[in-house]
């Protein structure tokens, strides 16, 4: 049985104008301090650049794995529900919005699914090894990949939040559905690192 495990992590915390900040650097750093002892294949990150210079910064402790940029994992709203669909917290949220915006977004969130949400196609010699890859995007790619992974409906990607650089794990293994191992962990950050990324008044 093929396994393809994609471990998903938002990129560090950044300035307003999009740029990694010292503190996203070491939140950075200790992520790829963790993912150190996994087998890692391929560092995929976002064209955006906080979320480039966070897969570099990981990338310094997975010596010799390849780190490519990916269009797929660009930040964007992934699926831009109706009225009836939308929570009234998020009612206002998208205004503005116009039908080809959302019929984009929602293109490149199936491309992104279409690309990763699934067991590596089988080599000439049959079934190949297992594929740990590590994606370094945004929240919202990440809520999507997490409802595609639970078979929700396409509105339940919102309020999936992540915070900077915490750790989401989710299996795809060939004839069973997928599995998250692990969602927003952050206990590779000390306490002062953990939840940026989150509104201040819901951090615990």
């Amino acid at each position: 049985m093929t396994t393809r495990r994609l471990y998903l992590a938002r990129h560090g915390a950044a300035d307003a104008f999009g740029r990694l900040t010292d503190i996203g650097r070491r939140q950075a750093g200790l992520l790829g301090e963790r993912l150190a002892g996994v087998p890692v294949d391929a560092v995929w990150h976002s064209p955006l650049p906080r979320a480039e210079a966070s897969a570099h910064e990981l990338a310094r402790h997975l010596p010799d794995v390849p780190v490519t940029e990916a269009a797929e994992l660009v930040d964007h709203v992934p699926y831009v529900p109706g009225a009836a669909e939308t929570p009234r917290s998020w009612a206002g949220f998208f205004d503005g919005y116009d039908e080809t915006e959302a019929a984009s977004g929602q293109r490149l969130a199936e491309a992104l699914v279409a690309r990763f949400a699934k067991v590596p196609d089988p080599t000439p010699q049959g079934t190949g090894p297992d594929v740990n890859e590590v994606l370094v995007t945004h929240a919202y790619p990440i809520a999507w990949l997490v409802r595609h992974a639970l078979d929700a409906p396409p509105c339940r990607w919102l309020g999936l939040n992540s915070a900077n650089t915490a750790l989401t794990v989710i299996e795809y293994r060939s004839g069973l559905p997928p599995t998250i191992v692990m969602f927003n962990d952050m206990s590779h950050l000390p306490a002062d690192l953990r939840w940026t990324g989150f509104p201040e008044g819901i951090r615990p």
